[in-house]
């Protein structure tokens, strides 16, 4: 079986032409074409000896995720759906401001943590996705914009991997898929701009520290064990002191001054004054220190099942007025992409033990097909 290049890192890369009696460089000549430039045909790449790309063909591969479907919202937010084979699919979502293109990645097909808040959690766990899975929706996502909005840079300049699934649960393919967002030869993101988001895996976060130390966000959404067991499972296995111990050890590694801790706001559930007081008693006095922080409240978005509801706006805003006080810096974050189901807590995809899992993908590739046959001025 031939390897597909979007696997390797620069040193993987690098190994495997060695293999092929290549020099380094050609590694990085390879790996320039694959990522600034999006090629994927070898034929293509001209400074590369023609030796070498005759060679390449019959060892290796680019190959890309099949695209079942692309929606975008009246908010110019974009989701697609990528077929990532077996009858599962992952979604990605663009997400354009003035000053940014910012693309919320998949790292899994479904989740295996179970939050239950989130519809991915509801919709199970099928597998850890490849480091050429997770880069082939960069991969994809930068150089179809590129196309799309006729630039010849880069559209995408911040990646969050807040996709589907709990990044640090799939850690070995995580680390080299992020080395490749930040390899000056690939995509050139600074570290501040390369956002992890965790539910709370405490060890991978110490891990990540020492080998990749991105900006970090961790999915909060609970001021104590009590309630965040109920919201967050992995809680029980890793309670708020570990996790926020782990947070104060990651900071003096991290990109920025802070941790994000995110928090999804419930109506009735979390929202109330004491729960914002709770939250700022734990923040302030964890470890002795405190932990420096920026919280963002996340208003839900409901799905099917979910048995919850978005707290109401004056509820936020009273939460959020509790949190400034205290001094902690505090953002409501602005919903997008809700009308296409791209909002956070609403990517589901699809995956193979996932109710009507297969019926759901046939009726994307028909969409897909559909899509492909329409008259140019139509299509999305």
């Amino acid at each position: 079986m031939t390897a597909n290049l979007l696997d390797f890192d620069l040193d993987g890369l690098a190994a495997f032409c060695e293999q092929l009696g290549e020099k380094r460089f050609r590694a990085t000549q390879l790996f320039r074409w694959i990522h600034q430039r999006g090629a994927s045909d070898f034929s293509q790449m001209t400074d590369l000896a023609r030796s070498l790309r005759d060679k390449l063909p019959c060892v290796c591969h680019i190959t890309p995720l099949p695209v079942l479907s692309r929606q975008q919202s009246s908010d110019g937010t974009i989701k697609w759906l990528f077929d990532v084979g077996g009858g599962n699919a992952v979604e990605t979502v663009f997400i354009p401001e003035a000053d940014r293109g910012t693309l919320c990645v998949s790292s899994q097909a479904g989740c295996a943590v179970g939050c239950r808040f989130c519809s991915t959690g509801h919709q199970g766990f099928s597998r850890n996705l490849s480091t050429g899975e997770i880069l082939a929706q960069l991969w994809y996502a930068e150089h179809h914009l590129r196309a799309q909005f006729g630039q010849g840079e880069r559209v995408i300049t911040n990646v969050v991997m807040m996709g589907m699934g709990e990044p640090l649960q799939n850690y070995s393919a995580l680390v080299p898929a992020l080395r490749v967002m930040l390899d000056d030869h690939a995509y050139g993101l600074s570290r501040r701009r390369l956002t992890v988001s965790t539910s709370g895996v405490v060890p991978m976060i110490d891990r990540m520290a020492q080998d990749v130390p991105v900006a970090l966000a961790v999915s909060l959404h609970a001021p104590n064990d009590a309630l965040r067991d109920s919201l967050v499972p992995l809680n029980k296995k890793y309670p708020l002191a570990e996790l926020l111990d782990a947070c104060l050890r990651y900071l003096p590694a991290a990109p920025r001054d802070f941790i994000t801790f995110e928090y999804c706001m419930l109506d009735g559930v979390n929202d109330q004054v004491e729960h914002a007081q709770q939250l700022v008693a734990l923040m302030q006095r964890h470890g002795g220190r405190g932990v420096a922080c920026k919280l963002n409240l996340i208003p839900f978005n409901p799905f099917p099942d979910s048995g919850l509801m978005c707290s109401p706006p004056a509820a936020v805003q009273r939460f959020a007025q509790i949190l400034l006080a205290a001094g902690l810096v505090t953002t409501v974050r602005k919903t997008r992409g809700d009308d296409i189901d791209a909002a956070c807590g609403q990517l589901a995809g699809d995956v193979l033990d996932r109710t009507n899992a297969a019926a759901r993908l046939a009726t994307a590739r028909q969409t897909e097909q559909t899509v492909r046959w329409m008259p140019k001025e139509r299509t999305l």
